[in-house]
């Protein structure tokens, strides 16, 4: 791999007294999709939560294009450069879609979309505008909170299981939606369970195992690493 644009270095992180993560390393190359997968509560959103400074990191750092970003506030990582996309989305649901995206742009108006970029890629958001952030569908919440994140001044985007609780179709639009910002050049660090979905939109894969991660490779690495795939994520070696 290419020098990284996001490294996470020997981080430790946790709630309280509790420890989650046990000195993990992951790097993110610039114009790449990388994923992070692993079984539920092996520590996949704490260390979202870690690099976007939602979580206290006790040891190791966080390093955006070489710059220390450890221990700064949530507002001043995503100033940074760090969209966070969360598991359950946080659309807020008595603002309109526009409003909503508002909530995202950064001051310096230089944003990596624009209000007319996002709804030309995101078509639906663009019909539903004035629509509060509660009547719209999983899928186009979805879609909203990854325009919201990609208002701003954004090199690295996280996206936290953004296929979970979606229909079949719709998570084919998503994977399609996050493989047009993979094409376009925007770099991706992508948490999920489906291994088929993540597959198809990341290149590199990092497998995460009681807050340490277990294996790293290639799709075809992992393709061929069945013990990992049976061990750590649960996939059947008949599958």
């Amino acid at each position: 791999m290419s020098d990284p644009l996001l490294a996470v270095e020997d981080v430790h992180a946790g709630y309280g007294k509790t420890t989650v993560l046990e000195g993990v390393s992951l790097s993110v190359p610039e114009e790449s999709a990388v994923s992070l997968v692993g079984r539920n509560g092996a520590g996949k959103t704490t260390t979202l939560r870690a690099i976007t400074g939602h979580v206290n990191v006790t040891g190791g750092s966080v390093r955006l294009a070489g710059e220390d970003l450890t221990g700064r506030t949530p507002e001043a990582i995503y100033r940074a450069g760090i969209g966070l996309v969360p598991e359950n989305r946080e659309v807020f649901p008595g603002l309109t879609v526009e409003e909503n995206l508002k909530m995202g742009a950064t001051t310096a108006d230089d944003g990596w979309l624009t209000f007319e970029e996002a709804y030309d890629l995101f078509p639906r958001l663009g019909e539903r505008k004035t629509q509060m952030g509660r009547t719209l569908s999983g899928g186009e919440q979805q879609m909203l909170a990854i325009a919201r994140s990609l208002m701003g001044d954004t090199e690295v985007l996280l996206l936290d299981e953004p296929t979970e609780g979606l229909a079949p179709q719709i998570v084919e639009d998503i994977v399609d939606i996050i493989q047009t910002l993979a094409d376009r050049g925007l770099t991706v660090l992508v948490v999920e369970q489906n291994i088929e979905a993540v597959t198809e939109v990341a290149d590199y894969h990092h497998v995460l195992a009681d807050g340490q991660v277990v294996f790293e490779g290639s799709t075809a690495d992992l393709s061929d690493a069945r013990d990992v795939q049976e061990r750590y994520l649960g996939v059947s070696q008949t599958q």
